[in-house]
């Protein structure tokens, strides 16, 4: 049975049943305490929670997830995976444990004729939480299951919640025996691959919070209803219906492992060190599909630093495989056709998927060759040294610098006959974990206790007024300070205020949030910053200027009017400048993110190279001439899929609501879902002036720009510059760019004649130099410390000429050194063939004298550069370079 039947009847099965089936959301995580989207339950917390109200009492859905906690492990057992698909059945108050039992039983034992998965009852094991009789007589009494294949475990197995504060409760599992083949008897209790998960029932009861680990944490009460959450792992049923081995054999990813096989020219089953290497590019390739098909991007942090992770990582398992190509372009599309019947979206979005994916490969390519000469260094140092194991902080800095994965470096040590201090390079990324997550855990709103907020959110959500009004009468509905609700506060004191109702933009959308001033009897508060922190719920950051503000008390909220005009410029410009990179560029050019304040405007988009300065000079022209044709700007609410139908385009990574607010300027030229604020015409966004561009990642770009009056006030600095220039070359400024070209052309003609004398010095240096040879245990050495402000390609030149002209008729070593225009000091080696045949080698030698120098150098054997910190040290450098000389001559 294929995954796409299979998906489909699930659904099915439950929209049968009463359930409305909810289209998947995306990979990026409404939760902000979550990177992804890691349970198909993610997306439906609010509901579970009690937050906001669900629409549908019963639902059904195959959720898109990743989990990457597990990386490590992929590719080594049958199930770990970090893309996959769960699909779902949830009952928000409706049906308890017997419904949850009752449609689960009958779907995998339900014939195929039948629309079911055609499971035999006597394969099906279960398992419940210690001390839950009711589910254990619920499998009793509606499947007839025995005693002996309802098995109880602990918090460790049979309790479920994200890892975060939120929703939990106990859970009953279904598991199939596979046979005697795959392991022994007894149940899951004691073999977890021949008694395989397919699905988890949760009985969603309980609010948690203080979760330290996934059975330690605290209950804090009862859910506002009991609701029921399952996933059942669309890649397992997916492998045990298909007859194969594991969820890299189904039909989703198979195909992409045998391409990988066929570029390797290798054959998967022959060998299980590169079974397990094509099952890592089978499955990250596609998890990279999906991931930049929901917008993401590589880059160094969060969802971006997984993206990475993944692509590099499928990248070296093919090059481990002997695959020394690029490969992701022959990858990546095979991923593209597995996946497409059931996401048609990643087949229109496949020019821009596929420019990112081979970007990032590209860049990772680029970063091996020089990872690869770090490493090289690295180690020739430690054989030098004695050591036989690479120093942790050099694995480290090849991982966390470079973008080496471990493994990458561990495989190069091999093969040098090292091995590396794994112990130091794990303490040093454990340091930095900490870093991140004490960082994050400082930036993010969401992941932290929000009780106080969501008592708030209780009494019902706050109005935004801001669309219509830029002031209102409201009352204090709650004050907060440091997340703890407080009756009051005086002059001086910053905190947190909720309002009744409020005309004050919430940050979000990539727009600012507003500014302005709240008022009461006889206080005065000045407002720093808008949020969001739970759904529903605006929260104002203020600092009080004068008076004492008291809970309940009413007060007139007012937006500064010149702050709200400037945000509504720059949020429609925003919209203006996306929609002329996508007529100039192409639809391929989509937003990726944005962010706008009065008088400016980013906005990073997908596309793989630098703009050139006729095509910014092209997108800046239409977007200019957008603002002069004055379009009307409309913002009309209709459904989500009324708003697709219609080519609204959405921000990738956003979680919309059933019900979307689309904004328009001249009607097709740009429509894009949107809740901020905006113009009425577009010539009220004034002059766009583009800034800047730039690269924000692989197959992502920047553009940045002032908008209306900063816009003009740029414009007349340059005005202000460009006549200054005039003036002081005594031109018009029309005239500017040749006189500059000439300018230029004269100094780079003095830079060439500079350079020819100071060749012909370094020639006449040059002979005097080896006219004065010295011969150091039978080698004829010449040291030499240069003027002050020599440069370090100098100092190369003087060494391989003076070493040219002492012949290969016996061994030379020429030394030189000096202090460049900076101070510090550099120093070059360079040894004949001769030389090198007596055992003398110009790194070893550089190595002796940079470390006299106070730094450190390498390189080949016939010529070495290194450098320092203290040029007092030249001399005594030179002389620890002859020194060295006799110790290698005589050993």
């Amino acid at each position: 049975m294929e995954t796409a039947e299979i998906r489909r009847r699930f659904l099915d099965h439950f929209e049968g049943n009463g359930h409305s089936v909810v289209p998947s959301a995306s990979l990026i995580s409404p939760d902000p305490s979550l990177l992804f989207t890691v349970a198909g339950m993610v997306p439906f917390i609010p509901y579970l929670t009690g937050q906001q109200t669900p629409p549908w009492q019963r639902a059904t859905s195959v959720q898109k997830c990743i989990r990457t906690g597990d990386i490590e492990e992929v590719g080594k057992t049958t199930r770990h995976g970090t893309f996959f698909q769960m699909n779902g059945n949830f009952s928000f108050g409706d049906y308890f444990k017997e419904g949850a039992i009752s449609y689960a039983w009958d779907l995998i034992t339900k014939s195929h004729d039948d629309g079911g998965y055609g499971f035999g009852e006597d394969k099906i094991w279960v398992t419940v939480y210690h001390d839950d009789d009711e589910a254990a007589q619920l499998w009793k009494k509606v499947a007839g299951l025995p005693d002996e294949r309802i098995q109880r475990r602990g918090l460790l197995d049979n309790y479920w919640h994200t890892g975060q504060p939120g929703p939990g409760g106990p859970c009953s599992e279904i598991y199939i025996d596979r046979g005697a083949e795959h392991g022994p008897d007894g149940g899951p209790v004691v073999d977890e691959d021949r008694f395989l998960e397919i699905w988890n029932l949760v009985f969603m009861q309980e609010q948690i919070t203080d979760v330290k680990a996934k059975d330690d944490f605290t209950v804090v009460g009862d859910l506002p209803s009991k609701n029921i959450d399952t996933g059942m792992g669309l890649e397992r049923v997916a492998y045990l219906l298909q007859g194969v081995d594991n969820m890299y054999e189904i039909d989703q990813v198979r195909p992409t492992l045998q391409r990988a096989a066929d570029l390797s020219g290798r054959r998967y089953g022959a060998d299980h060190t590169d079974d397990v290497r094509m099952r890592v590019v089978a499955d990250h390739v596609r998890s990279s599909l999906m991931l930049i098909g929901d917008g993401v991007t590589p880059s160094n942090e969060g969802r971006g630093y997984v993206l990475r992770r993944l692509l590099r990582r499928s990248v070296r398992a093919m090059r481990l495989l002997g695959v020394e190509d690029t490969t992701i372009p022959e990858l990546l599309p095979v991923a593209k056709d597995c996946m497409k019947a059931a996401y048609p979206e990643l087949e229109s979005d496949f020019d821009r998927i596929s420019s990112v994916a081979f970007a990032e490969e590209e860049a990772f390519r680029r970063t091996l060759v020089t990872g690869t000469q770090i490493f090289d260094l690295a180690a020739d140092e430690a054989k030098r040294a004695g050591e036989f194991a690479l120093p942790g902080d050099t694995a480290f800095k090849l991982h966390d610098t470079y973008g080496f994965p471990i493994d990458l470096t561990l495989e190069m040590a091999a093969e040098q006959g090292l091995k590396v201090d794994e112990g130091h390079f794990r303490r040093l990324m454990t340091e930095q974990r900490e870093r991140a997550r004490a960082d994050a855990k400082a930036k993010k709103t969401g992941g932290a206790d929000t009780s106080a907020y969501r008592q708030l959110r209780d009494a019902g959500p706050t109005p935004f007024t801001g669309y219509e009004e830029l002031e209102t009468e409201s009352r204090v509905r709650g004050l907060l300070l440091d997340g703890m609700a407080v009756p009051g506060a005086s002059e001086g004191e910053t905190l947190e205020v909720v309002l009744d109702r409020t005309p004050f933009y919430a940050e979000s959308g990539g727009q600012d949030s507003d500014a302005g001033v709240i008022t009461g009897d006889g206080f005065e508060l000045e407002v720093l910053d808008v949020q969001r922190p739970v759904k529903g719920l605006i929260v104002h950051q203020v600092r009080v200027l004068k008076g004492e503000v008291i809970s309940g008390q009413d007060v007139h909220a007012k937006v500064d009017r010149e702050w709200r005009v400037g945000a509504c410029q720059a949020h429609s410009g925003t919209h203006i400048v996306h929609a002329a990179l996508r007529q100039v560029l192409g639809p391929q050019a989509l937003q990726s993110g944005s962010y706008n304040k009065p008088g400016y405007l980013r906005l990073d988009f997908a596309w793989g190279q630098a703009l050139g300065a006729q095509t910014r000079s092209e997108v800046e022209e239409v977007a200019n001439l957008a603002v002069r044709r004055d379009h009307a700007v409309s913002a009309t609410y209709m459904p989500l899929e009324r708003a697709r139908e219609v080519g609204a385009l959405a921000l990738f990574g956003e979680t919309y609501d059933e019900e979307v607010r689309v904004v328009e300027m001249g009607g097709a030229w740009s429509r894009e879902l949107c809740g901020g604020t905006h113009v009425a015409h577009s010539s009220q966004v004034g002059l766009i002036t583009l800034t800047g561009e730039s690269s924000v990642g692989a197959g992502s770009r920047r553009v940045e720009a002032f908008v209306g009056i900063e816009g003009f006030r740029h414009l007349a600095k340059e005005r202000t510059l460009v006549s200054q220039l005039a003036d002081l070359l005594k031109v018009q400024p029309d005239q500017l760019p040749e006189r500059v070209e000439r300018l230029v052309a004269q100094v780079r003609d003095a830079e060439k004649e500079l350079a020819k004398a100071r060749s012909s010095e370094l020639g006449a240096q040059a002979a005097e130099l080896a006219a004065s040879a010295r011969d150091v245990y039978g080698v004829s050495f010449v040291s030499h410390t240069a003027p002050d402000g020599t440069a370090a390609d100098e100092l190369r030149s003087l060494a391989l000429d003076v070493r040219g002209r002492l012949g290969a008729e016996r061994p030379v070593v020429v030394a030189v050194a000096g202090a460049g225009e900076s101070g510090r000091p550099s120093v070059v080696v360079a040894v004949n063939e001769p030389g090198r045949e007596w055992g003398v080698k110009a790194g070893a030698l550089v190595r002796v004298a940079a470390q006299t120098l106070g730094g450190g150098g390498g390189g080949k054997d016939d010529v070495a550069q290194g450098g320092g910190t203290d040029a007092s040290k030249i001399g005594d450098a030179l002389t620890q370079v002859e020194h060295s000389i006799g110790q290698a001559v005589t050993g």
